[in-house]
């Protein structure tokens, strides 16, 4: 199906629009084996080059597509391996930046639906993202537009749906590198009419960070993930090194088996311990409070809310 899918993506670019007819038709030769293959997403990606006006049927696609052949192209499902980082940062910055909405919709979805991905996209999906907030104009995905003079509600809905991101730099919570964007975009804007959203957005993104946990661990790395997959897949039968593998793999399993032959049963991880400890600002995170409010020389009214925010949260 791939031979006729990219022949209809070629003709609708060179027209430089994709009719009705021809989106039902690449929607059913793209799903039609249940795969998204490179050369097909490729075809996509010079289409939405092509196009003079991009509907949101077509941008919805679009991310669909997109995000079907990075996640699930290849095993394991949900993960995105640093060669395919690579391919979808080289196909998204061919022309130096992210230059539409169909494209910076596809890389906050595929943050939004990974389980993980590797720093290098990470890193670029976010700064991509502040450029748009700081930059960019037009119609988003779900409503409203990005602004190049102030931060809007839309951009406020895009900011949070990535530092909360699975497969961001958290996963669901506030890394140091979000923070730090937050920052940067505030001390863009102040003078600005930002929508009402961005006040709450920054003081709770940074106090998240502040006060928040993260697991170790949270996320399992591409290649790990395929060694746990290939260890379920392996029906081998061997109980020895089922059982060797078992209790390194999942020690947790195997507290089980303790219980049951008598021993002692560890203590798991103790969450309340972890939240405890998590609400309590350290030397590091007083430090970098510190160096990021001193920037400018002043303290001005979102820092104040910070610290008025925290003082009462003790």
């Amino acid at each position: 199906m791939t031979t006729q899918f990219i022949a209809i993506a070629e003709a609708a670019a060179a027209d430089g629009q994709i009719t009705a007819e021809g989106l039902l038709a690449l929607r059913r030769e793209g799903w039609g084996d249940g795969i998204i293959t490179r050369a097909e997403a490729e075809a996509l990606f010079a289409l939405n080059s092509a196009l003079h006006e991009r509907s949101s049927d077509w941008v919805d696609f679009f991310v669909e597509a997109i995000g079907e052949f990075v996640l699930n192209g290849t095993e394991p499902r949900l993960q995105c391996s640093d060669e395919e980082a690579a391919w979808l940062i080289e196909q998204v910055d061919s022309d130096g930046h992210v230059d539409s909405m169909a494209e910076l919709e596809a890389l906050v979805r595929i943050l939004e639906r990974a389980e993980n991905t590797p720093d290098r996209l990470k890193n670029y999906v976010l700064c991509e993202v502040e450029r748009a907030v700081l930059t960019g104009t037009g119609p988003t995905r779900c409503g409203g537009e990005l602004s190049a003079t102030h931060i809007s509600a839309a951009e406020c809905r895009i900011i949070r749906r990535v530092i909360f991101a699975p497969g961001g730099h958290g996963p669901a919570a506030v890394t140091r590198h979000d923070a730090e964007m937050l920052f940067r975009l505030k001390d863009a804007t102040l003078a600005e009419e930002n929508a009402d959203a961005w006040d709450d957005l920054f003081v709770d993104g940074v106090a998240n960070y502040l006060k928040g946990f993260i697991l170790p661990h949270a996320q399992l790395s591409h290649a790990r993930k395929l060694e746990l997959e290939a260890f379920i897949a392996d029906d081998r039968v061997n109980l020895g090194r089922f059982m060797g593998r078992m209790a390194r793999e999942a020690p947790q399993v195997m507290n089980h088996f303790g219980k049951v032959f008598g021993k002692k049963r560890p203590a798991g991880t103790d969450f309340d311990a972890l939240a405890v400890k998590g609400e309590a600002i350290d030397d590091f995170e007083k430090e970098w409070l510190d160096r990021m409010i001193e920037a400018d020389g002043e303290v001005d009214e979102l820092e104040s809310r910070l610290i008025a925010r925290l003082a009462e949260e003790g």
